[in-house]
This record gives C-alpha cells, structure tokens and sequence, in this order.
C-alpha cells in the first residue's frame, strides 16, 4: 500500500531510498561525527543519546525525522557529508526545516554538483507516525513524498 504527503521543496530532486526514521531531533553534529572524522562510508549514526538511529547507517537512506538539533555547525556539517559522499539519499522533516539544516542543504545545493540531496520539510506528523525503518520513500520534484507500507527486503 502506498501513501502520499506533499511537503514544500528545501531542495529538489527525485529519488528512492530505503527510510531510516528519528521521532526526536537529529543531532546532526554527533550524528555525522564517525563519517567526517574517521571516514565511516556507511555514516553510522554516532549519537547516543537518538535511540531511534544510533548505531544505524545513515548514507543512501531516506532520512525521516521532526528536524536537527545542536550546535551552530550542523549547517556545514550537513555540507561535508554531502561533499564527502556521506549524506543520506534524502532527508523528509516533518517539522518546518530548522535554519541550521536549511542552510546546509542550501549550501550542497547550489555548490556541489552530481548528487543532490532533496530535502523536503512541511511533511507533518502523519508522515512521521506513518513512516518506519525499512519502508521505501520516493520523492518527487514537486515536494510529493510517496511511502511504500511493504517493507523492503534488506537480505
């Protein structure tokens, strides 16, 4: 079963990736650290204190959470992560994006080329309590976010 959200477009993009999802604020400092300091490819989230993604790999997945929290980094934080091939496919806010998360996907938008990351935000609560590990999530390039209710087969 498939269920659509329409949120409004931060960054545009079409892809489909494999959802990871946060219900609480993304640390994106302490989230992002083990891929940026110590070249984690996989960008294994290193934030103990998110239960929902701590220990789980972050790069290529539909990224689903309320938005980012920390320090006044997170904004370049984002953008190495991009620039280093470490961002996720996606990142789908259900809450209006935060400045600092803006500013970082703005940024790997307008500078970097080849990949983009489509952020969407706006998406509401209802996606966030719909969405969950493992659910494909497609996104469109007019902030249409589609979520596949089968899980995908990780095996």
């Amino acid at each position: 079963m498939m269920k659509e959200f329409k949120g409004r477009v931060v960054s545009g993009g079409t892809i489909e990736a494999e959802a990871v999802v946060s219900h609480q604020g993304l640390n994106t400092l302490a989230s992002f650290q083990k891929a940026l300091q110590f070249g984690d490819k996989k960008a294994t989230c290193g934030d103990q204190n998110n239960k929902d993604l701590y220990n789980k790999p972050m790069a290529g997945k539909a990224l689903c959470l309320p938005q980012t929290i920390g320090s006044t980094t997170g904004g370049l934080v984002l953008y190495c992560a991009c620039e280093m091939g470490r961002q996720p496919a996606c990142m789908l806010f259900s809450e209006p994006i935060d400045s600092l998360a803006a500013a970082g996907a703005i940024l790997q938008d307008v500078w970097l080329e080849g990949e983009s990351m489509p952020v969407i935000d706006c998406l509401g609560d209802e996606f966030l309590n719909y969405v969950k590990d493992g659910m494909m999530v497609s996104v469109k390039n007019d902030g249409v976010v589609q979520v596949d209710r089968n899980m995908i087969n990780t095996g």
